[in-house]
């Protein structure tokens, strides 16, 4: 009797203790389900929408990183630098020598490389990101950051003033570069590589600038056209949708289709301004207005001598080959003996106009389109334009900006080329 019922509750026990644990895997189960769907829930939220979850609450160390890190290639870099340098050092030379001579500011005569060296630091890749696997091409963003040791001595040279060189120091170089590399069926497998610098988030190269055996106020204002030279060559060569097109391998390939081509033609009227700042002690400014959508393609009205409300009247057609990323830029000068003085700049981004729509728009006057870094902030007037944009259909279109403010070189497409040597080394860097 008593093994009996012994056997009785064992069994009892045993399909007890299997149902709870039963129970319990489930319990586990969907505990784990609920937890995967709430964390698949979280994962679709961005940075705004955690924002209005979390309140004051939100920890700043949250971070939604876009870039995947590429520490593999920041080691090969190192490594390949000593190489790299050398070939880039002689596309820089053979490249941006005929650009400083295009955007030499007036008043100087020459600058030229005396030394150029990229030093043995090499740039540190913070991520990739891919943006498109079209067909035949590969579309990356790299987060570039660069705080090398270079020496970069510029020879200048004025009227009536010896050469001077001017050495960059502390360059420091923070950037996105976008590269779109061409594929191909032979071997290095890329036919061409296509590079510019993102405009968002906006290109950063700090450098000092030291005059070696003279002084930088022997020219006066000579930082400010370096440093606007500079700026010229970035905007108008480098930052998308501006680009640079290297064919790789030594093998001829067709590179339009990787070339920047115009959308359409702008006309804009400048129309007039009022309430001008003045920047006359006696008198009042004579002002004039230069207009642009590429620094390199500059037109420039008459100048209207003393008058804070002048009417100009005056049309002109500009090229946009980007509507997306391009903006139309208007600045109103005060002609003066020597340096002409900017009374105020204003953007409009092309984007916000509608192709064939003529439209008159009154836009406010700023100091600098970086407002950040400026400590005056007073209103400088309106200066009205009337534009209208128009899509292009003929494919030989090209720049027409009728009085030329800077002579434009048109039909011209930066395009290196590259020696064998310099070839493999850079496709090096892709294959290791």
């Amino acid at each position: 009797m008593g093994l009996m019922s012994g056997m009785l509750m064992g069994i009892v026990f045993g399909i007890a203790l299997m149902a709870g644990w039963q129970h319990m895997m489930r319990y586990r189960s969907n505990k784990r389900i609920a937890k995967a769907v709430d964390i698949k829930s979280l994962s679709s939220l961005n940075r705004d929408d955690l924002k209005k979850i979390c309140g004051e609450n939100f920890p700043e160390w949250i971070s939604f990183p876009v870039f995947e890190q590429v520490k593999w290639l920041n080691k090969q870099l190192s490594k390949l630098w000593p190489f790299v340098a050398d070939a880039a050092e002689a596309i820089i030379k053979d490249s941006v020598e005929p650009l400083l001579e295009e955007y030499r500011p007036p008043g100087i005569t020459s600058m030229k490389f005396s030394k150029l060296s990229l030093g043995t630091v090499a740039p540190k890749i913070e991520g990739i990101r891919v943006q498109s696997l079209k067909n035949g091409q590969i579309t990356m963003d790299i987060d570039l950051r660069w705080g090398g040791d270079p020496s970069i001595i510029l020879a200048i040279e004025a009227a009536l003033v010896a050469s001077i060189p001017i050495q960059l120091k502390d360059l420091k170089v923070f950037t996105v570069v976008r590269a779109i590399f061409q594929l191909a069926e032979e071997i290095p497998c890329i036919s061409a590589v296509v590079v510019a610098l993102l405009a968002e988030p906006k290109p950063r190269i700090d450098y000092t600038l030291k005059a070696i055996g003279g002084s930088l106020t022997a020219i006066p204002g000579l930082s400010d056209m370096i440093d606007d030279t500079v700026t010229s060559i970035i905007t108008d060569m480098l930052q998308w949708p501006h680009r640079i097109v290297v064919p790789i391998g030594g093998i001829p390939v067709d590179t339009s289709e990787l070339e920047l081509k115009p959308q359409g033609n702008l006309t804009v009227t400048v129309l007039r301004a009022n309430n001008l700042k003045n920047k006359e002690l006696i008198g009042k400014s004579d002002p004039y207005v230069v207009v642009y959508i590429r620094p390199l393609f500059k037109v420039k009205t008459k100048v209207i001598d003393n008058n804070l409300n002048p009417v100009w009247n005056e049309t002109f057609e500009l090229i946009a080959e980007d509507k997306e990323t391009q903006s139309l830029i208007v600045e109103v000068f005060d002609e003066d003996v020597g340096q002409d003085e900017r009374l105020g700049i204003a953007k409009l981004p092309l984007i916000e106009l509608e192709a064939e729509k003529s439209k008159e728009i009154e836009l406010r006057l700023l100091p600098s389109l970086d407002m950040l870094k400026i400590k005056d902030k007073k209103d400088r007037g309106t200066l009205t334009i009337q534009v209208q944009p128009h899509i292009v259909i003929n494919t030989a279109f090209t720049h027409r900006t009728g009085k030329l403010y800077n002579a434009p070189n048109t039909g011209r497409e930066t395009n290196l080329n590259l020696n064998i040597s310099s070839s493999l080394t850079l496709c090096s860097i892709f294959l290791s």
